[in-house]
């Protein structure tokens, strides 16, 4: 009796360390590590070095998935190019879930779809496992940034006045963020039936009404460490508040406007805060996108 409370004390123990360890993850090094891993991959294209850096790395971290970078992604398709295990069928599931939110574009990929299946997964399988992450979205979420973005987009689109609605939706944020959390991706998706409603563009916006400001540039920090906030959408916030606000040079070289490079070297220090690449690394990402993108089409 007295092993089998001593061995299940221990896994108990395991646990907490384990939630613990989790808790106090923060994700700008995350980013900052996947930027290194991305450079020997984008630039030296050494495959080799880059699945096993993303395998240690993955270990740490629950992985993301960013746009254009895609590490997860990339990590499991160039681990089976190379015969390696990546978790075969469980770390598939969980890349499902991590695409699930533009899973209508993600399944008309014809290698993924391929790998998904040689491991054992069907399409109704993937189907079930994209409707099952929908049900656990955060309805309440949902429902509000659908009418904050609404009426964002209307403000701008019919010349309504911008100053109070801005007001409105930097009040619905704040009620957001201090009773639901931030209307992540993976909380809210990029749909409401059919309103595209990505965060970035709202997010942007905010930075034109000052009195919030402080508040939002704080607040949206911890999302970023937290892994919830893209670090780009939180830098073309904070560079249109300096443009346009105090009317100085941006910060992180994200939303420039008519703005010109001065001290690149201070630039990519500033986005390694952050942990955005550096600007010559974020040219290349941008670029082989698109370049991908062209091919593909």
């Amino acid at each position: 009796m007295g092993k089998y409370f001593l061995y299940f004390s221990c896994i108990i123990i395991l646990f907490i360390l384990s939630s613990c360890k989790n808790r106090n993850l923060n994700y700008i090094t995350y980013y900052n590590q996947v930027n290194n891993i991305d450079s020997i991959y984008r630039f030296k294209k050494d495959t080799r070095a880059t699945v096993k850096q993303y395998k240690k790395l993955f270990r740490r971290y629950p992985p993301l998935n960013q746009d254009r970078i895609e590490e997860y992604e990339t990590y499991i398709k160039l681990s089976d190019q190379q015969h390696k295990n990546f978790g075969g069928k469980k770390s598939l599931r969980k890349l499902i879930l991590l695409v699930a939110p533009y899973w209508q574009y993600k399944k008309e990929d014809s290698t993924l779809m391929h790998l998904f299946q040689k491991n054992g997964i069907t399409p109704q399988e993937m189907e079930q496992d994209v409707a099952e992450w929908k049900s656990k979205n955060n309805r309440k979420l949902i429902d509000s940034f659908s009418i904050a973005f609404k009426r964002d987009q209307e403000s701008r689109k019919n010349n309504l006045d911008i100053i109070i609605n801005d007001r409105k939706n930097a009040e619905m944020l704040k009620w957001m963020f201090e009773n639901e959390g931030f209307p992540s991706i993976q909380k809210i998706g990029l749909w409401n039936n059919n309103l595209f409603m990505p965060v970035g563009p709202l997010l942007l916006h905010m930075a034109n009404y000052d009195e919030y400001h402080q508040y939002f540039k704080t607040k949206i920090l911890e999302y970023v460490k937290s892994g919830e906030c893209p670090p780009r959408d939180y830098a073309a916030m904070i560079d249109r508040y300096n443009l346009y606000v105090l009317k100085k040079d941006p910060i992180y070289y994200i939303y420039v406007g008519q703005s010109s490079v001065k001290d690149s070297t201070a630039i990519n220090r500033n986005r390694k805060s952050i942990g955005l690449p550096s600007m010559k690394h974020g040219n290349a990402i941008i670029k082989d996108y698109y370049k991908k993108n062209k091919v593909e089409k």
